[in-house]
């Protein structure tokens, strides 16, 4: 345990600071994570009402310093590719569905 005064209000700062970042960091993982079932049930129109909630939990993540400014940057990048592979793959399997292609002799 610290024994000066100084120290001491050095560990209240950074317990609140921790509790702070916590917060900061689950919301922006519990979005991600709710994407990513989206994305996993081909439910196009949640995923992208939600993609730019997840956009601004990314992005006060990193303007807080508690991920760095790349690791926001890829992780952003990574989910808006999983969102556009997932719509290009829906709407694929619609145009097949709706049009199958005739085999020529």
């Amino acid at each position: 345990m610290p024994q000066t005064q100084s120290a001491k209000k050095a560990l209240r700062q950074s317990e609140k600071k921790r509790a702070i970042n916590y917060q900061y960091k689950k919301k922006m993982r519990d979005l991600v994570k709710n994407l990513r079932v989206l994305i996993k049930d081909r439910k196009k129109d949640q995923a992208e009402k939600i993609l730019p909630d997840v956009y601004k939990a990314i992005d006060k993540a990193a303007k807080k310093d508690i991920i760095k400014k790349g690791n926001a940057s890829r992780k952003k990048s990574r989910l808006t590719i999983a969102v556009n592979k997932t719509l290009k793959e829906k709407t694929e399997t619609k145009k097949e569905v709706e049009k199958p292609k005739k085999e020529k002799k």
